[in-house]
This record gives structure tokens, sequence and C-alpha cells, in this order.
């Protein structure tokens, strides 16, 4: 017989007792006291370092034909590192930017660990992005190298002059006309062309910065989050942790072991979903990634599954819905699938249900709760614990402080309503160049989430509403503002506002309310072709009511966007 289940408590407990494997001691994070493992990586590279050692022959990396082992995968990364950051190469230097722009490939896998492991900050610009953005994302993080392929390469065609502070750009599949259009343009093959075991020698501090990810906010144009080396790796070991109290506590019905997974890889690499619960974590845990290429698309998805006998699949809600809702998914074999997670938007009441109906060896199936400011995952609940707790993303992470606190800052008890605030070692350290903003969000070491929540007596966070003025569509977030912004930069608009509505594929969808003038002949088509204009598509409202009288207001001039957003839900 084996040793008995424990509860929770008493689990957290003996994993994080003194001397145990995730003891837990205080350090000075920024001033902050704040609670850090005692066996912890000092930096993204140390963490490398260990993965190849242990795992070097173990496959790391499936995207189509190609099919990396980890000693493969970082041999191209640490090329990476020479050819950006060595002798001879393009003479960047720790803490120079290295911006990706491109969809999920191998080539965006290895600059960031190339870069990361160099001492240098990789900057994920999100792939969706129009040349407006795009633009703004570099000159805003003042990269001096840009990773791109050739989809997005062709939006900045036309623009390489303005590309100000890029010193070099690599182009993934580039063509000859590419290598052509510029003397700064390389093809992305010569980053591996250096393949070597060695890493990088610069030293690295755990509070060096190693990412910098773009989060829309309530203020108009994305904000860079800073992460550093402690904030992933503590994100990183938190999950781990989290993973050996769920063994313990429910050995009947905890994940299956991380070293024999094989986990799907759908989401974005530029959301922190992406690349540090994929790429980072997965590494660490020694999962063998299967790439999909390009769009998710459910049919290719069940494709894989069923090829590469994928054993966990982490997605937005809005994935996994496409595939359970696919009148052809009892065609393939997803019987191999054991572990399904979601994040990034609100889960559907009714997905757990389909989850098993399409995959039937699941047996465990989880939620979280988690902001790109705080590197991934701050709250998680998953297997029978989701079971008994349906309605919550779960119990903070080992060592993560959560608190809901009133307008003014204090604490509140529990089961009362209040701002979602988040204390811990995997905090970023700020937003890029924006002082003001950090000192907004960041207050005496605890994040301001926007999110509104309660927790009950236990400890368990239950979400109720987003205090933020922002859009989750299919696990994308929009900042209203930025679309306003734009919709008021056109003449035939005084007023406009943007709120989410229902959407039973993506969670939410953007639905503009705009004011015209009187004598406007413009059309919602002509507004939506304004907005992707500049904007990615994604943000584009997909309805508009038009209307000739000012919007509702307070008495303080305030939109009503309480009163716009019921108004569009009642005539939806």
């Amino acid at each position: 017989m084996g040793r008995p289940a424990l509860t929770v408590d008493e689990a957290i407990v003996e994993l994080t007792a003194p001397g145990a494997r995730f003891e837990i001691e205080l350090v000075d994070v920024r001033g902050v006291p704040t609670k850090a493992f005692v066996q912890r990586f000092r930096s993204l590279r140390e963490l490398a370092r260990f993965t190849v050692d242990r795992r070097a022959h173990r496959d790391a990396l499936v995207f189509g034909d190609l099919r990396w082992t980890y000693g493969d995968f970082f041999r191209c990364a640490n090329s990476v590192s020479a050819v950006l950051f060595g002798p001879g190469g393009a003479g960047l230097e720790p803490g120079d930017r290295v911006a990706i722009l491109a969809a999920n490939h191998p080539v965006w896998c290895t600059t960031f660990w190339g870069t990361v492991d160099a001492g240098g900050i990789a900057v994920a610009l999100n792939g969706w992005w129009k040349p407006d953005e795009i633009l703004y994302g570099l000159a805003d993080s003042g990269a001096k190298v840009l990773v791109t392929d050739r989809p997005r390469f062709e939006r900045l065609r036309g623009l390489l002059p303005e590309l100000a502070s890029v010193e070099r750009i690599y182009v993934i599949d580039a063509h000859p006309d590419d290598l052509a259009a510029d003397p700064r343009v390389h093809d992305a093959a010569d980053l591996h062309a250096q393949p070597t075991d060695a890493f990088p020698e610069v030293p690295i501090g755990e509070d060096d910065p190693a990412v910098i990810l773009y989060t829309s906010g309530t203020t108009g144009r994305p904000k860079g989050a800073v992460a550093t080396h402690r904030a992933w790796i503590a994100s990183t070991h938190n999950v781990s942790g989290i993973a050996a109290v769920n063994a313990l506590a429910n050995p009947a019905d905890s994940a299956p072991p991380a070293t024999d997974e094989v986990r799907l890889l759908c989401v974005p690499l530029f959301h922190v979903s992406g690349t540090q619960a994929h790429l980072v974590g997965g590494f660490l845990a020694g999962w063998k990634l299967v790439m999909l290429a390009g769009r998710f698309d459910p049919v290719t998805a069940m494709e894989l599954i069923e090829r590469e006998r994928v054993t966990a699949w982490a997605s937005v809600p809005t994935m996994a819905a496409r595939v359970c809702q696919h009148p052809d998914r009892h065609r393939y074999d997803l019987g191999t699938v054991r572990n399904v997670g979601f994040g990034g938007a609100p889960v559907p009441t009714d997905l757990t249900a389909a989850v098993r109906e399409t995959f039937p060896n699941v047996v465990y199936q989880s939620n979280l709760y988690g902001l790109t400011e705080t590197s991934g995952v701050s709250v998680f609940n998953g297997g029978r614990s989701r079971q008994e707790r349906p309605g919550s993303v779960g119990r903070a992470m080992l060592t993560v402080d959560v608190e809901i606190r009133d307008p003014d800052g204090r604490a509140l008890p529990a089961g009362t309503t209040g701002e979602i605030c988040v204390r811990g070692p995997h905090l970023i350290a700020g937003y890029w160049n924006q002082p003001e903003a950090t000192a907004e969000a960041i207050v005496d070491g605890w994040l301001r989430t926007g999110d509104l929540g309660h927790l009950d007596e236990d400890g368990w966070l239950y979400l109720t509403d987003r205090a933020k003025d922002l859009i989750i569509r299919g696990g994308e977030n929009i900042g209203c503002i930025e679309i306003e912004d734009r919709l008021l930069a056109h003449p035939d608009v005084l007023e406009a506002a943007v709120v989410g509505i229902p959407d039973a594929d993506l969670g939410e969808a953007v639905h503009a309310v705009v004011h015209l003038a009187s004598s406007a002949a413009v059309t919602a088509g002509d507004l939506r072709r304004w907005v992707a204009e500049t904007l990615a598509d994604f943000k584009v409202p997909a309805t508009f009511d038009l209307r000739t009288e000012p919007l509702p207001k307070t008495d303080t001039g305030k939109v009503r966007k309480d009163v716009l957003r019921a108004e569009a839900r009642a005539s939806g």
C-alpha cells in the first residue's frame, strides 16, 4: 500500500519544511521582503544547463518534419548567442534587446533562449500586430535586432527606413529578394550557423531583465512588461511545487508525471502562456513539445494529437471548445490525452463535460489565474479540487500571496469583493520606460491586477469581474482605449466607446458604440476598415452601434459603459 493521502495544507507543510525540496526563505526583491524557494536557479541559463545536462538525448521539439533533442535544441540556441553576442557577431551586449516577431517556429524558440542565456533581453512582439503597432514596439523597446518571418517582414518591407534602432534583421525562410531589400537583412538560418555545446559565460543576476512582453492596458498603447530571470524561474518552480502538492494530496487524481509528457503547443509564443509556461516550464519538466504551425485549426490539432501520442494540452477555452464541438472529433484517436488545462479567459461551465466526452482518458483538468505581470500562474485549481470548487480559479501558489483590497488599498475580509492584489517573486520589475505606470500598478510589492474577486475562508479565489477596461477575445487581452482613440481620429466621429459583449466561440467580442456627426454618411464597414488600417485584426470591432445622439454619461461626464454594455447584450 502507498502512503495515505494528505490534506493540501499538510502537503504544503511537508514540502516547504526546512531542508525539503520546496523550502521557502525571505529574500529582498527591489526592497520588498519576498518569499522564495531556497533551492532555485539563479538565471534562465542555469535552468537551460540543468535541462541539457540531464536530457540531452530526449526529444524536445517537434515541428512538422523537424525533430530536435534537447542537445540539438541548445546547440542551436548557443549558436544564436554566439552570432548575436559573441566576438565577431552582431555586436550585442548584455542588456541589449532582440525583438522576435513571428508565428510559432523553432527559430522563435532558439532566438529566445540564445538571447536570455547571453544576458540579452528577448522582446516578444505580438504576431497579429499591424505595421503601425510593430513600429511602435520596435521603437519603444529600442531593439537592435529583429528576428521575423516572411509574412511579417512583408508588412515592414516598405517601412525599413523607419526602423531606426534596428541594426540587423533576420528573416525565417528568407527569399533572395528579402535579402536584397536592405543591407541589414539576413537569412535567419545564419543564426544556427555556429552550433556548439558551450553556453555563454557572461554574468547574469537574478534581477537582471530577461523578457519584455507587450500587454494591452487601459491607457492606450500596449506597455512592455519587464520580467526578470528571478520572476520567470519563480513561476516555473511554483508550478513544480503545486504539482508536488497535488501528488501528495490527491495521489489517485494527480497530473501524469511531467517526465512522460508530450504536450501540444498551440498558444502563441508571444504570450506568457506560450513562452514562460511551455518553453521555460516545459523544458525544466522535460516535456516533448509538439508545435502546431500557423493559425489554430482543430483538425490539425487532432491529427497531431493522434500522430505524436500527445498526453497533455493547455489552451485557451476557445481552442478546446472548437475541438470538442468538431463533428469529426471521434474519428481521431485522442485517448492518449490525460491532462487538459485552461488559461487566458473564463472557462464556460459546460466545457469540462465536453472535454471528458472528447478525450475519454482525461484524468486531470485544471484552471488557473495569472497575468503577464505575474509571469504566468499565480493561482491554480486542478484535479479533485477543481471538481469540489468548480467556480474557483484556485489557491495561491507556494511563494505567492493574494489579498482582496478596497480602492484605498485596505485588505478586505473573506467573502468580500474587491480588487485582487498579488505579491511574490514572480512579479515583473515594471513597465519598460514607464515609471509612472509601474508605480501605479505595483505598490509596496503588491500588484494591483485590475480584476475583481473574493477569497473564501480557506483562501480559494473566485473571480467576479474586471475593474480594468479590457476585453478578452479568444485569449487576447484588448485595451478599449486604444480602439476608441483610433475611432476618434476619424473626422466623422464625435464620441466612441468600446465594450465587450458575449460571444459563444471567442468568449467576448469587440463592440463599438459611435456618436457620429449629424451630416456623416460613414458606415460600419467604413469604420471597420479605418480601425484595421492601424490595429491588429483581433482589435477591430465585430459589431457597431452608430448613433447621431450623444452617448449616455454620468454626472461627471464619464461615458456609462455599463448602460452601453447592457443595451448591446439586450439587442444581441
